[in-house]
């Protein structure tokens, strides 16, 4: 299956959710290619962004999980780069 080069951008607001983000994260570790996390204290938020390689169903099947959290936001942006598959 084809794979492309995503960017998904995620504002947690609910610290309660951090648990269940980053389990959600190390499902989808294979795809992943990098995140960083910065706390933003004085706002009571963390924004992170998380650069995946992945096929298009499993990019938006993550974004959406992500989104589904409670005070979690998550945007996805789509690269044109797009690999083949074998």
């Amino acid at each position: 299956m084809d794979t492309r080069v995503a960017l998904i951008g995620i504002i947690v607001e609910e610290d309660s959710s951090v648990a269940a983000l980053n389990e959600l994260l190390h499902r989808y570790a294979p795809y992943i290619i990098g995140r960083m996390g910065l706390p933003y204290r004085q706002k009571g938020v963390s924004v992170i962004s998380v650069v995946l390689d992945a096929p298009q169903d499993v990019i938006s099947a993550l974004s959406g999980q992500i989104g589904r959290l409670s005070g979690v936001s998550a945007k996805t942006q789509y690269s044109h780069v797009i690999t083949p598959a074998d």
